[in-house]
Order: structure tokens, then sequence, then C-alpha cells
């Protein structure tokens, strides 16, 4: 993506329903930063023990295995929501109107239909893990010490499910722009030009600068 990016918001049901949405998204990116921390914290504590106990974390592979899930997916919807995930805009950055709407909904539909794929085959995978009459309800577990790994395995398709809501938004999002020949469609990620987001920045310390040195 060339620059940043911005999300309208008013009163109508698709916005509304974007806010709604959003707060969900809000929740499972924090869950996803949590497990980051948890994970440098786990990181000491098996490196201290190690060097001066002689006796690191056990399992410290195996909670790492199951936290991935959580920093790789959990806050992929929200990055979708303010379009700050990765992309490739060479040909759509060149358009503008009807044909940047069309573009990005040909775009959102793809990605729904690889979305549902994943979901369906992430919970076909954790079914396989999981068993209501097994120890722990798994079927499988980690090597070191044993951890259930159904948790980690339901985590992908909770998380792809919501990126398919999001996506399900954003194609109504992109239509009805489409339709109402609209420049600032509200619910889909606005993209930002790098001599503009720039503009913003220096704009926005310049305040900060005034606020300074008025205090």
């Amino acid at each position: 993506m060339a620059g940043g990016a911005r999300v309208l918001e008013d009163n109508s049901k698709l916005s509304v329903l974007d806010q709604k949405l959003a707060r969900i998204e809000r929740f499972l990116a924090l869950i996803s930063g949590i497990a980051v921390f948890m994970l440098m914290v786990l990181a000491v504590v098996s490196v201290s023990g190690r060097n001066f106990f002689n006796a690191p974390l056990p399992g410290y592979v195996d909670w790492i295995e199951q936290a991935m899930p959580l920093i790789a997916f959990m806050g992929v919807s929200f990055a979708a929501r303010d379009g700050t995930h990765i992309r490739m805009d060479i040909v759509i950055g060149q358009l503008n109107g009807r044909p940047l709407w069309a573009a990005e909904f040909v775009t959102a539909f793809a990605t729904l239909i690889l979305m549902m794929l994943l979901v369906w085959g992430s919970w076909a995978h954790f079914e396989r893990s999981f068993d209501w009459s097994a120890p722990l309800f798994s079927r499988d577990s980690t090597i070191d010490i044993a951890l259930p790994i159904w948790p980690a395995k339901i985590l992908a398709p909770i998380a792809f499910s919501v990126l398919c809501l999001r996506t399900m938004l954003q194609l109504w999002g992109y239509g009805r722009a489409f339709v109402l020949g609209l420049s600032e469609p509200v619910a889909v990620p606005l993209v930002i030009s790098a001599a503009a987001q720039a503009a913003e920045e220096a704009r926005l310390m310049q305040g900060h600068d005034d606020e300074e040195e008025t205090t």
C-alpha cells in the first residue's frame, strides 16, 4: 500500500454495523498484542532460568506454538478494516471513482471466497483435533509438556470468520459506492497518498509543538 488509510463513519446502517464489528476487531487485536507481550515475558523467564538456575522454562516451545495463532490471525480483520495490511496498489492506485470501487469490489469478493475456504478447512482441522470423550478434549498434544492443541486450532476459523464479516461489509460499501457514484464511501478504507499522509503528520506535529510552546 502506498500510504495510510482512513475509514469514514456516519449514521447509516452500514456504518453502524462497521463500528460494532470494529469493537470486536479491536478486542481481538488487543488479545494478539497481549500474546506478543506474554511471549516476551516467557522468553525473559526462560533465558533467565537457563543462565542463572540452569533450568529453562519447561515447554517454552510448546507455549510459543500455542500463541502463534493469536499473534498471526487475531489482528488480521482489524488490519483489513483500516487498510493497514500489505497490498499491491500499483494499478488500483491509478484509479478513481467507479472504476476504483469496481476493482476494490472484485478484490474483496475474491478475498471473501478465499477466507470462506480457509474457514471451512481450518474448522475441519480443528474437528480432527477435538474430541469430547478424550482427556482435555484433545486427540493430539504438544511434544514437550503435552498441551492440548485444539485451543490453538480453533482460533484460525474464529479469526477468519470475523474477517469474512469484515469483507462482506466492505463488499456492501464498495457496491454502494459504485451504484451511487460516491467519492468517499463509509465503512471502507480510503487510501491516503504518501504525500497527503506526510502533510497530515506534519500538521499534527506542528500543532503538538504549538501546544508545548503555549504551556
